[in-house]
């Protein structure tokens, strides 16, 4: 869950992998405020503990990063952690991958992950597309994208993290019955996101039989949420691979 904000970064300090052959970066912002000297040690104590691997130098097995893990959960864009922690404390047996490039939200995130004494919580500390890209076919039992940053304006709007080619990318990843939720405020995006997922070849929409802002009963409402920054009530959107 990142901060929705319209910021206009520079691709100069994008990734090496993305450099040379990556997307354009679907996030504004790398850094704000200082880091807790707390949070900041757990960079070094913490993190290289619970990192993913490198996905630059082959395949990932996500069942491989936890010793005895049933199911694997993605989580794309987890902002300060709080919905990706307590997933995984109701979900001890799923191994959760959570990526996030926004270092003050990793910061966080591994407070959660210390204070809830979390074993089954990895992260990695960029853009969730490389390790996508590193992750073997039908490999995900679920895939959550909640609040990315929406980028407004039209001709920003190629920066927006669904596109096409990744929600090919997730129907490629998930297993059979896998379901993918995504979640923003901006009713503009909810449509785009909406239109892209239902032509994604293999991706059927889950009907609830309730409207759009209805919230599964597993939501987790994170502080992000409660700021009511969009400019609509929260819209979920479930799809499941056939």
């Amino acid at each position: 869950m990142t901060d929705e904000t319209d910021p206009k970064p520079s691709d100069a300090d994008r990734p090496e992998w993305a450099k040379a052959h990556g997307p354009l970066r679907s996030f504004g912002r790398i850094k704000s405020r200082p880091i807790k000297a707390k949070q900041a040690a757990l960079f070094d104590t913490l993190m290289p503990r619970i990192a993913v691997p490198d996905p630059a130098k082959g395949l990932i097995d996500p069942l491989a990063l936890m010793p005895g893990a049933k199911a694997a959960w993605l989580e794309i864009g987890f902002g300060g952690g709080e919905h990706l922690a307590a997933q995984a404390a109701r979900h001890p047996e799923a191994v959760m991958i959570g990526c996030e490039p926004f270092l003050n939200g990793v910061a966080s995130a591994l407070r959660h992950v210390e204070e809830g004494g979390l074993q089954n919580v990895r992260l990695h500390a960029d853009d969730a597309r490389a390790v996508m890209t590193a992750l073997p076919d039908a490999s995900l039992d679920r895939v959550m994208i909640l609040f990315p940053d929406p980028w407004h304006k039209a001709r920003h709007n190629k920066r927006r993290f669904l596109q096409d080619e990744t929600a090919v990318e997730i129907a490629r990843l998930l297993k059979p019955g896998g379901k993918v939720r995504f979640v923003t405020d901006w009713l503009d995006y909810a449509d785009w996101a909406l239109e892209r997922l239902a032509r994604t070849p293999g991706l059927t929409r889950v009907e609830t039989g309730a409207d759009w802002f209805a919230a599964p009963e597993d939501h987790v409402v994170t502080r992000y949420e409660e700021k009511k920054l969009g400019d609509t009530d929260p819209i979920f959107l479930e799809f499941q691979k056939g």
